[in-house]
């Protein structure tokens, strides 16, 4: 039983070490799924259907950020900084809305060594629906919690990209 244990341990370490994202790994997936990039190694800026994303990584404290610009907070009708709260708890699930320097952002925001390929692809499709939702259903894909105020129904399921 013990030797048993001991594998099962094991081959769950191997697992969590195969997974392991690093900047280069982000990169391959980045250039895939994008219509265009420019940047370096841990600091890109990427076009998915002319939508703008940012992703910064800082691989010494194991962090990473995909972020997409949405609008100046200035700009926006004044319920719509409320229903943007409202959808971090709701329908915004691993994406949601921050505000820096006079912009509202969507954001995925994680530890960059602990992500797999397909939770990289995942985030970034949220973010761009985070980002097209805006304004509407606020959703980052067609699920949302319940409790939210808003009927309204996501635009898409699943983003297309390059890769698909």
């Amino acid at each position: 039983m013990k030797r048993f244990v001991v594998l099962i341990i094991s081959l769950l370490a191997l697992n969590v070490s195969a997974q392991e994202m690093t900047n280069d790994k982000l990169g391959k997936i980045i250039n895939e799924v994008s219509d265009k990039v420019e940047g370096e190694s841990g600091r890109w800026q990427f076009n998915i259907k002319e939508t703008v994303f940012i992703v910064l990584t800082d691989s010494t404290n194991n962090r990473m950020r995909i972020i997409s610009p949405i609008a100046e907070t200035i700009s926006l009708e004044k319920n719509m900084l409320e229903n943007a709260l409202i959808a971090n708890f709701h329908s915004a699930l691993d994406v949601k809305y921050a505000i820096s320097e006079g912009i509202i952002w969507s954001a995925f925001i994680h530890p960059l060594r602990e992500l797999s390929e397909k939770q990289v692809e995942d985030a970034i499709s949220q973010v761009y629906y985070a980002n097209t939702n805006f304004g509407t259903t606020y959703a980052s894909t067609s699920l949302i919690f319940p409790g939210s105020k808003r009927d309204e129904k996501p635009k898409e399921k699943k983003l297309k990209t390059k890769k698909i």
